[in-house]
């Protein structure tokens, strides 16, 4: 989460709706531990990692989804170790994040 706080106080000072995703629990091997955050704002702009890129694009969909609509939600994203091979992943493993807009 620190690795975001300078963006996450930027955008606080301009007024900018953010989502916060973070990595709540973890199923076999994962890239990022719970804890790990990423910060999206409503036009885009991401901060942090929950994924070391593997899942990334599709948890700013989520997080773009959660200020649209303001629901925060728990999503899962996963690949089995053969899964994960086929795309080019060194392992498989199943991670869940919780994905909330921020009430500055």
């Amino acid at each position: 989460m620190r690795e975001i706080l300078k963006d996450l106080e930027r955008w606080r000072r301009q007024g900018r709706p953010v989502a916060v995703a973070r990595v709540v629990d973890l199923e076999g091997s994962g890239p990022r531990l719970p804890g790990a955050s990423m910060a999206v704002t409503e036009d885009g702009q991401v901060a942090g990692s929950v994924s070391g890129g593997c899942v990334e694009g599709a948890v700013v969909m989520e997080a773009l989804d959660v200020l649209a609509t303001g629901d925060r939600r728990m999503v899962t994203f996963g690949y089995s170790d053969d899964e994960a091979f086929a795309v080019g992943l060194t392992c498989g493993g199943t991670i869940h994040l919780f994905i909330e807009p921020l009430d500055w």
